[in-house]
C-alpha cells in the first residue's frame, strides 16, 4: 500500500505544483489528474473515466469572493486511488470526492491565508536589501514546502485510510450504496448547471438544444459531441476572421478604384 501512497503524493504534487510552475496550464483539471494518477497506479483506463466523470463535476466549480470551492486534484487523486486499489464503484468513488475536495480546500485556503504569512517578513527583508538570491531561494523553498504539505494529505489518505475505506465499503447496505450511485450521477448535471449559470446566454441557447437532440435522440457518445462542438467552434472562427478581414479591406466611400487594384482584389 506504500506504493499506491506514494504514487498519489506524486500525481499531486506533480499536477498541483506542475500547474503553477508552467504558468496555470490547467494540469490540476481532474481529466489530466486522473490520467496520470492511473497511469502511475497501473490502470489508466479506470484514471480516465473518474478524471472525465469529476472534469464534469468541477467543471463550474469557481472560488468567488469567500465562497471556498472544493479541491480538485485531491479529490482527483483519492477517488481514483479508491475505485484502483480499493474496488469503489465509480459513482461511489464521484460522490465521496466532493466532501474529500472540501475538506482539502479547508487546507489549501489554511496554508495560503495563514501558513505562507509566516514568510512575509523575510520576503520584505530581502526586498529591501535587494538580496535577489534570497528571494528566488525563498520562493522555491515556499512552493516545495507549499505543496509537499498538500500531496501529503493524499499520502496519508491512502496509507491511513484504505483499509477502513475496504471495510467501509463492504459494509455499506445495498441501499445506501444505491443512493451514492445515484447521486454521484447526478452531480456531472450540477457542475454543468453551474457552468450554464455563468456563461448562459439567449445565444448559445441553440448550442445547446443541438447537444440535447446528439444525446437524447441520436445517442452519441460524449466524445462525438465534443468532436462536432469544435467543428462548430472552428468554422464559427474562420466566419470570424472572414467577417474582419472584409471589414480590414473594405475601402472608404468614394475613393477611385483603378485597374490595378481591381486586378490586386481579384488574385487576392
Amino acid at each position: 500500500m506504500l506504493f499506491y501512497a506514494s504514487m498519489a503524493f506524486v500525481a499531486v504534487f506533480f499536477c498541483f505544483a506542475g500547474n503553477y510552475l508552467t504558468g496555470q496550464s490547467m494540469m490540476e483539471r481532474p481529466l489530466v489528474v486522473g490520467l496520470v494518477t492511473g497511469l502511475l497506479m497501473g490502470d489508466m483506463k479506470s484514471g480516465i473515466l473518474i478524471g472525465a466523470a469529476l472534469e464534469a463535476v468541477f467543471l463550474g466549480n469557481v472560488n468567488i469572493g469567500g465562497v471556498i470551492a472544493a479541491e480538485p486534484v485531491t479529490a482527483t487523486v483519492l477517488a481514483t486511488t479508491f475505485v484502483i486499489v480499493s474496488n469503489v464503484e465509480q459513482q461511489a468513488a464521484i460522490t465521496l470526492a466532493i466532501p474529500i475536495g472540501m475538506l482539502a480546500a479547508f487546507v489549501v485556503m489554511f496554508m495560503k491565508n495563514v501558513f505562507m504569512n509566516l514568510f512575509a517578513p523575510f520576503l520584505d527583508k530581502y526586498a529591501r536589501t535587494n538580496q535577489q538570491g534570497k528571494i528566488i531561494a525563498l520562493h522555491y523553498g515556499t512552493w516545495i514546502i507549499y505543496y509537499f504539505i498538500i500531496a501529503s494529505i493524499s499520502f496519508i489518505g491512502v496509507l491511513a485510510g484504505s483499509e477502513p475505506v475496504n471495510q467501509l465499503v463492504a459494509n455499506i447496505p445495498e441501499m445506501l450504496m444505491n443512493g451514492l450511485k445515484a447521486a454521484g450521477g447526478l452531480l456531472p448535471a450540477v457542475g454543468f448547471a453551474m457552468l450554464m449559470k455563468l456563461l448562459w446566454d439567449n445565444k448559445l441557447g441553440v448550442f445547446y438544444l443541438l447537444g440535447f437532440i446528439l444525446t437524447a435522440y441520436l445517442n452519441l457518445p460524449a466524445v462525438a459531441v465534443a468532436c462536432v462542438g469544435i467543428v462548430i467552434c472552428v468554422s464559427t472562427a474562420y466566419r470570424d476572421m472572414e467577417i474582419a478581414n472584409i471589414g480590414r479591406n473594405a475601402r472608404p466611400v468614394g475613393e477611385i478604384v483603378t485597374q490595378e487594384d481591381e486586378e490586386e482584389d481579384f488574385f487576392a
